[in-house]
């Protein structure tokens, strides 16, 4: 916290913190631990605040973790021959052969806290190693709060992505939706999303000098396939411009043979030219205020013009400099939509940017009827509710971490935790069946109860992909 006031002498501040400390012992009933001021930080975890007493005041004691709480540790073990290749991993300094908990087991505990609810720290993960069951299923020993904050720098996240890899290559498609069978390219959105992380004291009360607010905020770059619904790449970056903006990130990490999927923000036709050089292709939405002419009209059906499609057309961009132009023909199609007025998020109404009405979506797809690029758009909204399941389902709106490397970590494994839900249940991660997941975990729901649940959802699955 950062005083407003006027500047205190050092023999004020004494004062308030004497005061500050008779107030707590008034309050706990007990004799004064030790000064927040000297209570030492716990580097590099989000649970650093909980080492000083004042930030812990008021707030409630969690529930411990026993071995009731946890159940189904069998399913780990197939991760596990996976996890194997990265045991000695970050222990080239221990000479002395001192280091107890290795990166395989520190993912272990990650997994396990993503499908636990009643894990929600650290502290939730290193009580948990001290549960027999989980020793013995997992085979991992007692882990300490210092050696899991101390993992996050440690062991380098980009070792999870060949993992990531190998279980994607075993998801099969969950069923496309038979209007895209003739689209060959893999359908990719692309989008991003911020979560906001408490650092180190002296950085808080610097930021919050700054810039209002003590908060640090991370930008996670995600890549998410449609067809396998699943995120197939994560990049965090800090949130801001130049190197970390959301379209630089993404021109350095375009690959082949992908239809990539773009809101507004993403519009530059610097990242179409990348795009269609890579051999793939886009449908991003235009900002309303885009300036074009155009250069063919193309003719619409009487099915187009009800279902709201306004115009297709291929046009030319006259603004702007001559090396950032287009080098292809861009198709623009105009939909009718709802017009809306940006009131900001406490206001009600949308806290995006406004609309006038009509969508406006550029693709160099030029041969795709219209009313299959509008539904190819329409699925862009599939990232956001994986956003929304990454953190409020899998529990990462709440970060273990606030360095960089630390919230890879989390965000790898909670990629797998997704691939792992479509694995063992074969369908969608829905918020219904994560929660029965869940339950068998916690064991409030036997092994039978989870596979009939599963049965019921097949002929659901089998009707909406037309097989």
């Amino acid at each position: 916290m950062v005083d407003e006031g006027p500047h205190l002498t050092q023999q004020e501040r004494r004062q308030r913190q004497k005061r500050l400390e008779q107030a707590k012992r008034r309050a706990c009933h007990k004799p004064p631990q030790a000064s927040p001021v000297a209570a030492p930080l716990v580097d590099d975890a989000t649970e650093a605040s909980e080492a000083s007493p004042a930030a812990r005041r008021g707030r409630p004691k969690g529930r411990d973790v026993t071995d009731a709480d946890v159940t189904g540790l069998k399913y780990f073990e197939k991760l596990q021959p996976l996890l194997e290749r990265l045991h000695e991993i970050g222990c080239e300094r221990d000479q002395a052969g001192n280091r107890k908990l290795h990166y395989d087991e520190f993912c272990s505990f990650l997994l396990l806290g993503l499908f636990n609810p009643v894990v929600t720290g650290l502290r939730g993960l290193q009580q948990a190693s001290e549960l027999k069951k989980v020793q013995e299923r997992l085979k991992v020993g007692r882990a300490s709060l210092g050696s899991l904050s101390e993992a996050s720098r440690v062991f380098d996240a980009e070792l999870l992505k060949p993992i990531m890899e190998e279980l994607g290559n075993q998801l099969q498609p969950l069923g496309r939706d038979r209007r895209l069978a003739d689209i060959p390219k893999t359908l990719t959105l692309v989008d991003g999303t911020l979560l906001s992380a408490l650092p180190l004291l002296v950085q808080a009360m610097w930021r919050k000098e700054q810039t209002g607010s003590g908060l640090m905020k991370w930008r996670l770059h995600t890549h998410f396939e449609v067809d396998r619904f699943v995120p197939t790449r994560i990049d965090v970056t800090p949130n801001g411009g130049g190197e970390n903006d959301e379209r630089a990130v993404l021109e350095r990490t375009i690959e082949a043979d992908r239809l990539y999927v773009m809101d507004r923000g993403y519009a530059k036709f610097a990242l179409f030219n990348r795009i269609v050089g890579k051999n793939s292709s886009y449908v991003c939405r235009l900002r309303d205020n885009s300036a074009y002419e155009v250069l063919e009209e193309r003719p619409l059906s009487e099915a187009d013009l009800a279902a709201g499609i306004l115009s297709d057309q291929i046009v030319r961009f006259p603004n702007g400099k001559a090396d950032a132009q287009p080098d292809h023909k861009i198709r623009l199609v105009c939909i009718r939509t709802t017009p809306h007025t940006s009131r900001g998020k406490y206001r009600g109404g949308s806290s995006g940017p406004g609309s006038d009405g009509v969508l406006r979506i550029a693709t160099n797809l030029l041969d795709v009827p219209v009313e299959i690029l509008s539904l190819i758009y329409r699925f862009r909204w599939t990232i956001e509710l994986f956003f929304r399941f990454l953190k409020q389902i899998l529990g990462c709106r709440h970060l273990y971490f606030h360095s960089q490397n630390g919230i890879e970590l989390q965000a790898y494994c909670a990629i797998i935790a997704c691939m792992l839900l479509c694995l063992w249940t074969g369908r969608k991660p829905t918020k219904r069946t994560y929660e029965m997941v869940c339950y068998y975990f916690l064991g409030l729901a036997s092994e039978a109860e989870l596979l009939a649940h599963l049965e019921k959802l097949k002929p659901h699955v089998a009707e909406r992909s037309g097989t």
